[in-house]
């Protein structure tokens, strides 16, 4: 049984992390979260150690540590900008570090985290649980297994999830915290993509806001034209007419990719995946991370590149 630390325990995909490491066989000993509005902790670990103040849950740490109670692992699902910190601060402490996406903002995080990992026995891990679903697993053999491997697949990725005022006052509206719109609803998409098709080739933004954008990807076996919204007045009119707050579609080659379903389990299969000495580490965050970074620091041109259909409107 391994022991865990949580940082961001108040946060939306924490649960996630809790039940993963329930099902998985392990505990829950401490946990962090500035917000006490964690009472889900009580439906997988009610004997949890609780802090709303870094310093105390540090000294907590430090104290097992001393110990010999070491924490082996510590789950993050703090703001975005966090990240860095919270993944050094799990290496200071000789625990291993997985960390929701974006694992960090800027590639040159990257380089320095290679760095301290070099110096310790502890490892870095990022959640890319789209990699371990199985209709997209099963795409990316498809991919691998086509006659001609230079075959580009023409792909449109749209990802619509309309978000209210709120999201504009919490650090999420704030690009120097969140990364933007590419970092924050994007990223698992832009991973899976390269994960499948290959490296970028080719990286145009189209369009460029603080709740919408757009743009054209060159992969070595793919052109994708994507678009990606936290605007509900981009809804399609029918997702509009029945109710809907999200949109979501990927098409290759014309034909909808379907994987809706299956995602109730990814998270455990992600730590089970890790646990048993795999798990996805530095280097396969960086080629997303490195697209979002130039999104982010793109000057839209609508001169190069295929335009989304969305774009158009």
């Amino acid at each position: 049984m391994k022991k865990f630390a949580l940082i961001g325990a108040a946060g939306y995909v924490a649960p996630r992390h809790m039940k993963a490491i329930k099902e998985t066989g392990n505990i829950l000993t401490a946990a962090l979260d500035p917000n006490d509005s964690v009472g889900i902790i009580d439906s997988y670990f009610p004997d949890t150690n609780f802090f709303t103040e870094f310093e105390r849950f540090d000294r907590h740490v430090d104290k097992q540590r001393r110990k010999g109670e070491t924490i082996d692992y510590v789950s993050i699902c703090s703001p975005n900008y966090l990240h860095d910190a919270h993944i050094r601060f799990a290496l200071r402490n000789n625990a291993h570090a997985i960390c929701e996406k974006p694992l960090v903002l800027n590639p040159w995080n990257i380089d320095a985290l290679e760095e301290i990992e070099a110096e310790m026995s502890s490892k870095v891990y990022n959640i890319l649980q789209l990699r371990l679903h199985p209709a997209l697993i099963e795409l990316k053999d498809q991919v691998q297994n086509i006659q001609h491997p230079d075959t580009k697949h023409e792909i449109d990725l749209t990802y619509i999830t309309s978000r209210g005022n709120w999201y504009f006052t919490s650090w999420k509206g704030d690009s120097s915290k969140s990364g933007g719109i590419a970092s924050n609803i994007g990223i698992h998409f832009f991973d899976m993509l390269i994960w499948i098709f290959g490296k970028i080739q080719m990286n145009v933004v189209h369009l460029l806001e603080h709740d919408k954008s757009a743009g054209y990807l060159e992969l070595e076996n793919a052109r994708v034209r994507w678009f990606l919204s936290i605007d509900e007045t981009t809804l399609p009119p029918d997702i509009q007419a029945a109710g809907q707050r999200t949109y979501r579609s990927i098409t290759v080659d014309g034909k909808e990719i379907e994987f809706s379903g299956g995602f109730t389990d990814l998270h455990t299969l992600s730590y089970q995946d890790i646990l048993d000495g795999n798990g996805f580490g530095l280097a396969h965050a960086r080629p997303s991370i490195e697209t979002v970074y130039t999104i982010r620091n793109a000057r839209p041109d609508l001169n190069m590149g295929e335009q989304h259909p969305f774009i158009q409107k």
